[in-house]
């Protein structure tokens, strides 16, 4: 009981920072609105002026609660793969799942290059391209799954994972080498990756998926605990290893696609919040981490979501640039001060 009690304090704490890195998110824009007027607005008062309203609701909460489920959703999705797979470097994305929604994006914005301007002309929209990414995404996911009935060996999974995305890398070279500069252009926003398009459904939607993800990684809490040790280990602690490795790629499949497909391909913050976290808690129990990369990677999406608006100025910078400039450095100095990685 001890030994629980300890994080109970920087549980708070990160809780407490969340909820600031909250206010702080939805109270800066390109707007000016006064604090007073956010909070008349939430409560849901009359506002001095009737569009600052239709901001707050319509813009700033759900673009700060898509930071926060993207954030979760991609830490612990990074969290799962470095444990299933025992490699510091492996992230959400390592199966492939992100590079097969980056598929479904690319054949609905660029196909019409290739097929005929009708097939997807005035087809492509928000709901058109989180329909197009999850299929792929899916796709990926379903062949990911029925490759790892055969396969036992947990490395070569991995490896398999890391040839599906070159696999699907490749195809959308060769489709943006055939498409015209429009399309192109069209894409390459979509890459940038953005948290801030989406309607209260498409956010319901997103919701559910990370709630689906979280909830399997719940269930597999002893299983992700055995594996740190190897699968023998796991094995003989009574693991039944298939099916966890089931549980756990389909686990990080729902939420890497759901959050590639709602939000695009957001780098960094599932390969570096898992180890943020170990470096800060300076434990592996997952039940520890579980709950901790949710927090971690709400908070700091919430931030790097802050500094891309670049607060009252109407630019926003792609938000895979600031989670790069922000993260990357950081996590330089948490490993050359410990000058040890924690695993």
């Amino acid at each position: 009981m001890t030994e629980q009690r300890k994080y109970y304090l920087p549980f708070v704490m990160l809780s407490v920072v969340l909820l600031l890195s909250l206010v702080i998110n939805i109270g800066l824009g390109s707007v000016s609105i006064p604090p007073d007027e956010i909070l008349t607005a939430i409560l849901g008062g009359e506002t001095e002026k009737g569009p600052w309203s239709y901001i707050v609701w319509n813009y700033r909460i759900p673009k700060a609660l898509t930071a926060i489920l993207v954030g979760s959703g991609l830490s612990l999705s990074g969290l799962l793969m470095q444990t299933l797979f025992r490699n510091p470097l492996a992230g959400p994305f390592v199966l492939g799942i992100s590079s097969g929604a980056s598929l479904g994006a690319a054949l609905l914005i660029m196909g019409s290059s290739l097929i005929s301007g009708w097939f997807t002309f005035g087809l492509i929209n928000d709901i058109s391209l989180a329909l197009a990414s999850s299929l792929g995404s899916f796709l990926v996911l379903l062949i990911v799954v029925v490759v790892a009935t055969r396969v036992k060996d947990s490395m070569a999974l991995l490896i398999i994972g890391l040839m599906f995305g070159s696999i699907t890398a490749a195809l959308v070279t060769v489709l943006s080498y055939f498409t015209n500069a429009e399309e192109l252009q069209q894409y390459i926003f979509w890459s940038f990756g953005t948290v801030g398009n989406l309607s209260w459904i498409q956010l319901l939607l997103l919701s559910v998926a990370i709630m689906v993800g979280i909830v399997l990684s719940i269930l597999s809490l002893k299983s992700l605990n055995a594996l740190l040790l190897g699968e023998q280990y796991a094995i003989s602690m009574g693991v039944r290893i298939k099916q966890s490795r089931y549980i756990i790629i389909v686990a990080t499949g729902i939420m890497a696609g759901a959050v590639t497909a709602f939000a695009g391909p957001i780098a960094f913050i599932g390969l570096a919040v898992p180890h943020l976290t170990r470096q800060i808690f300076n434990t592996t129990d997952h039940k520890i981490l579980v709950p901790a990369v949710l927090i971690y990677g709400a908070i700091l999406l919430l931030l790097c979501d802050t500094f891309a608006q670049l607060p009252m100025s109407a630019y926003v910078l792609p938000i895979n640039a600031i989670t790069s400039i922000i993260g990357a450095p950081v996590v330089i100095w948490l490993l050359v001060r410990k000058k040890k990685m924690i695993f």
